[in-house]
C-alpha cells in the first residue's frame, strides 16, 4: 500500500487506476460528465479538475496516482472553475429541463444544483439543430448533447458498433451519425447503450407511456401486461430499495391499482422459449445442420447479426424471444379463450430493454398490421407511470400474477442474466442438474461442456457485442468451435438493458442477477420442462414442440440488413 494526501489528510492506495478512484475511495464525490470506469479515460469535461501543492490543475480522471502526492479538491479557485465551466455547459444547452426526457435523472441538472450555479452569464443557445426520432427505440436531441463522448465510446468500445461519433470542430462540433444521418439510416441496433450513459437529455429512450395511459382509459380494449424478469431485480432501486431486491408482487399491485386488466409473468414465455429451443437445438444436433445454434432472445444482437454477419442467420434460432411469444399466445390463442377480438386485446411487455421496443414493430411479428405486442414499457418508463399515477409504492400490498400465465420456474426466471438462457436449456437437455454454474458470472466470454447421451455439447455465452463480434470472427475463422451459443447485447445481459434505472456499473448489474438466483432457489420448480402450465398450453393449442402450429405462432425469420457486401 502507498500513500498520499488528499486535503491534508493521508489517503492509502493500491491498484488504483487514476486519482479519481483514490478520491472516491476516501469518501469524496468529485464531480464528472465525461468518465465511467468501463470506458476508457476521455478527460474532456474538465469537472474533475484538482490542485497539487504546486497550485497546478490536474485532471483526476487521467492523472495516476502517485506515493506522496498532495492535492486538494475544494479550494476557492477550483469551486469558480467547475462553476465557470458548468455556466459555459449551459449557455450551449438547451434549458428546457421543465419537458427534457431526462427530468429528474439530469447529471448536468444534478451538478448545476449542487455546485451552486445560478445564473448563467453568457447568454443562451441561438442555433438549435433538429431532434431525430427516427429509431423506434431512442430520441436523439443533439441540442442537449455536452459533448462528454460517454454515448460515442460506449458505442465504440463496448458495443463495437460506431454509429455515431464527433464530427466538425469548435463551436460546431456535434456527436452525430455519419454524414448527419438519422439512426434508422446507419447500422444501430437499438440496444440504447448510449442512452444508458448519456448524462443529459441528449440521448433518451422512446416513450410509450401516453400510448399506454389512452389503452388504459379505452373500456373496449382488455389491457394485458407482462413483466420480464430483469424488471423485479431492479425496479426497487426507484423507491430506496438495493439492488436485487425482488418486487414483482408489487409491480403487479402497482399494475392492477393503475386499471390493467391481467398482469403475466414473461419467465412464463421464458419456459416456453427453452421448450421449443431445446427442440430445435437438438433436431440441428442430430441432422450436424446450422450449428452453432445461436440464441435468439435478444432483439439488439439478431438486428446485429442482420446488419454484420447475414452469413450467419440461418444459425439463429427462429425462436422469437420471450415477450413476443407471450404477445403471439395472447392475442391468437389467449384472446379466444376470453372471447374478444385480437384487436381488441392490448398487449404491454415491460422490458429492461431499448431494442424490444423495435422489435414489436417488426412486421412479421404481428397480423395484419396488429402487432402481437402494442406498446413496451422499459423499467423506468414503468416508475415514472406509477409516480404520475399517485401510486405510494412503498404503501402497496403484494398481489400474485394471474393465471394461467403467471406460473413460471426457475429456468425462466433466470433468463434475465447472463448465462441464464443457455442454463435453463443446459438445465432441460440434462433433465437433473439444477444448475448449470459453468456459464454465470460477468465475464466476456464463458464456455463449458456437458455430455448428453455420450456426446459432448460444447456452449459459449457472450455479452456486449464487441465480444461478440469477437467471437463470431473466431467461429468464421475455424479456431473455435460451439454447438450452441448464447448472445446478449447489453453488458450483463437484461439486468443491465439500457430501461434500467441508472447508474448501470458493474457492482449494481451483479446485484441484480444474484437477486435473480436468489429467487431461483427458492422456486419449486428449476426446469423450465417441469411447468405444468406450458404442457397445458401444449395441449389445447400447440400440440408438441416443433409443430406446425407451433412453428406458426412460436417463430419467425430474420433478413439481411447489409446495405453493400464486404
Amino acid at each position: 500500500m502507498k500513500t498520499l494526501k488528499i486535503n491534508g489528510r493521508e489517503v492509502a492506495f493500491s491498484d488504483e487506476k487514476n486519482l479519481l478512484e483514490v478520491i472516491r475511495k476516501a469518501g469524496i464525490e468529485l464531480p464528472t460528465f465525461c468518465y465511467h470506469s468501463e470506458l476508457s479515460t476521455y478527460g474532456a469535461c474538465r469537472m474533475c479538475l484538482v490542485e497539487d501543492k504546486r497550485g497546478n490543475l490536474i485532471a483526476a480522471c487521467s492523472t495516476p496516482p502517485r506515493e506522496g502526492m498532495e492535492i486538494k479538491t475544494h479550494t476557492k479557485r477550483l469551486l469558480k472553475q467547475r462553476r465557470m465551466t458548468l455556466e459555459l455547459i449551459l449557455a450551449e444547452h438547451d434549458r428546457d429541463c421543465t419537458t427534457c426526457g431526462k427530468n429528474g435523472d439530469c447529471k448536468l441538472r444534478k451538478l448545476s444544483h449542487d455546485l451552486g450555479v445560478e445564473e448563467i452569464r453568457f447568454g443562451t443557445k441561438e442555433n438549435y439543430l433538429p431532434i431525430d426520432d427516427s429509431s423506434e427505440a431512442i430520441v436523439r436531441n443533439p441540442n442537449k448533447c455536452i459533448l462528454c463522448g460517454d454515448c460515442v465510446r460506449m458505442c465504440e468500445e463496448v458495443q463495437g458498433i460506431g454509429v455515431i461519433g464527433f464530427a466538425h470542430r469548435g463551436a460546431k462540433a456535434v456527436v452525430t451519425p455519419a454524414f448527419n444521418k438519422n439512426l434508422c439510416e446507419v447500422e444501430c441496433v437499438d440496444c440504447g447503450q448510449c442512452s444508458a450513459v448519456c448524462p443529459t437529455g441528449a440521448i433518451v429512450v422512446k416513450s410509450h407511456i401516453d400510448k399506454v395511459w389512452d389503452a388504459l382509459n379505452d373500456d373496449n380494449k382488455v389491457v394485458i401486461a407482462q413483466i420480464a424478469p430483469a424488471v423485479r431485480v431492479a425496479f426497487g432501486e426507484a423507491f430506496g430499495l438495493r439492488p436485487g431486491e425482488s418486487t414483482e408482487y408489487l409491480i403487479v399491485s402497482a399494475l392492477k391499482a393503475m386499471g390493467f386488466d391481467m398482469v403475466f409473468d414473461t419467465c412464463f414465455a421464458a419456459d416456453l422459449t427453452v421448450i421449443e429451443e431445446g427442440h430445435e437445438f437438438l433436431e440441428r444436433l442430430e441432422k450436424g445442420e446450422n450449428l452453432p445454434l445461436f440464441t435468439s432472445c435478444c432483439p439488439a444482437w439478431v438486428k446485429f447479426v442482420e446488419f454484420n454477419y447475414p452469413s450467419f442467420l440461418n444459425n439463429l434460432s427462429s425462436c422469437r424471444s420471450p415477450h413476443q411469444m407471450f404477445g403471439s399466445f395472447t392475442k391468437n390463442y389467449y384472446a379466444k379463450e376470453l372471447g374478444v377480438s385480437r384487436e381488441n386485446v392490448y398487449v404491454v411487455s415491460i422490458m429492461p430493454c431499448t431494442a424490444k421496443k423495435a422489435e414489436a414493430a417488426r412486421e412479421e411479428l404481428g397480423v395484419d398490421g396488429n402487432p402481437d405486442v402494442d406498446a413496451v414499457l422499459t423499467t423506468r418508463e414503468l416508475i415514472r407511470m406509477v409516480r404520475e399515477a399517485g401510486i405510494v409504492f412503498k404503501d402497496l400490498k403484494e398481489e400474485p400474477f394471474d393465471m394461467p400465465f403467471g406460473f413460471s420456474t426457475g429456468g425462466g426466471i433466470i433468463f434475465g442474466a447472463t448465462g441464464g438462457v443457455a442454463e435453463a436449456v443446459v438445465r432441460t437437455l440434462d433433465g437433473g442438474h439444477r444448475r448449470f454454474e459453468q456459464v454465470r458470472g460477468s465475464e466476456g466470454l464463458k464456455e463449458a461442456t456437458i455430455v448428453k447421451d455420450g456426446k459432448e455439447i460444447r456452449v459459449a455465452v457472450v455479452h456486449g457485442l464487441k465480444n461478440a463480434r469477437e467471437l463470431l470472427e473466431k467461429i468464421k475463422s475455424g479456431s473455435v468451435k460451439y454447438d450452441m451459443v448464447e448472445v446478449m447485447a447489453c453488458p450483463g445481459g437484461c439486468v443491465g438493458g439500457a430501461g434500467q434505472p441508472s447508474p448501470a456499473s458493474t457492482g449494481v448489474r451483479e446485484e441484480r442477477a444474484k437477486g435473480l438466483y436468489n429467487i431461483d432457489n427458492r422456486m419449486q420448480l428449476a426446469r423450465s420442462d417441469e411447468n405444468p402450465m406450458i404442457k397445458m398450453l401444449y395441449e389445447k393449442w400447440l400440440g408438441s414442440p416443433g409443430s406446425e402450429v407451433a412453428h406458426k405462432y412460436l417463430h419467425t425469420h430474420y433478413r439481411p440488413r447489409r446495405r453493400t457486401e464486404v
